[in-house]
């Protein structure tokens, strides 16, 4: 089984197009794959919610099973509890050999690239990376000043936390081998302590650090913020603010 955790804000717009591409990419590359996405609607004031119940109900009529779970947070908590909540639920799921994804809902991640991330986790890798930072990546639509954030974030991440193969700290479009993931998850009880948008790097951190090492590697990534409808999610003063605060911690600690 292939679990999808998607935490979602505000995604009308975006996650009905999402769904199906995710729903079309498992039947036309890995059609013997069964496969289950989570959707974390985190308290949206929008219509997410129902777009993800149209979505299922299209499945219903045509006589398909959706694929597609719901999971509702009555108030908005930020990326970094919906990521808890998707995680824990795909965790709680998972056999060993199962893999977990987790992609950003608002379409500007492209479910094609899951097959090359589900062959490198079978390939013996323990998490893969949709990275920007890769030969052959590219990024669409995303203004440059964030562009430049980006790219002294993860200088900064490299030089303090070294990862092999990895330069990508902060990208959201993962794939985990579920074994190692529900190990990691049980055996820390403060796995998920940060909050906001730094909770992707806080993730890789504490990963680093587990016995035996995981093994961790990346996939060249095409972002295509073009594609998403609506305004970001992140504030980039806060964001800056929290991703030196957490270095700073995980450096003295």
């Amino acid at each position: 089984m292939i679990y999808v955790a998607l935490p979602a804000y505000n995604e009308e717009g975006n996650i009905g197009a999402l769904l199906r591409e995710i729903r079309a990419t498992f039947a036309e590359t890995l059609p013997n794959r069964p496969f289950t996405v989570i959707v974390i609607d985190d308290g949206s004031s929008d219509g997410t919610a129902d777009a993800v119940r149209r979505f299922q109900q299209e499945a219903e009529d045509v006589g398909a099973a959706s694929g597609i779970e719901l999971i509702q947070h009555e108030q908005n908590q930020g990326l970094a509890e919906a990521i808890r909540t998707g995680l824990t639920a795909c965790a709680d799921r998972a056999e060993d050999r199962d893999i977990i994804l987790t992609m950003d809902a608002d379409n500007s991640h492209l479910p094609g690239l899951i097959p090359s991330m589900v062959r490198k986790v079978h390939e013996g890798y323990d998490v893969v990376i949709a990275s920007r930072y890769q030969r052959g990546a590219r990024v669409v639509g995303v203004a440059p000043h964030r562009q430049v954030l980006s790219l002294g974030a993860g200088l900064m991440f490299r030089t303090l936390f070294p990862i092999p193969s990895v330069r990508d700290y902060t990208c959201g479009f993962r794939a985990y081998r579920a074994v190692m993931l529900k190990k990691a998850i049980a055996g820390n009880p403060e796995f998920f302590t940060e909050q906001g948008f730094t909770c992707m790097v806080d993730i890789l951190l504490k990963l680093r650090l587990e016995s035996p090492p995981v093994m961790m590697t990346e996939v060249p990534l095409l972002l295509r913020y073009d594609q998403k409808q609506g305004a970001s999610k992140m504030d980039v003063g806060k964001t800056v603010r929290d991703t030196f605060l957490l270095a700073a911690r995980r450096f003295f600690q």
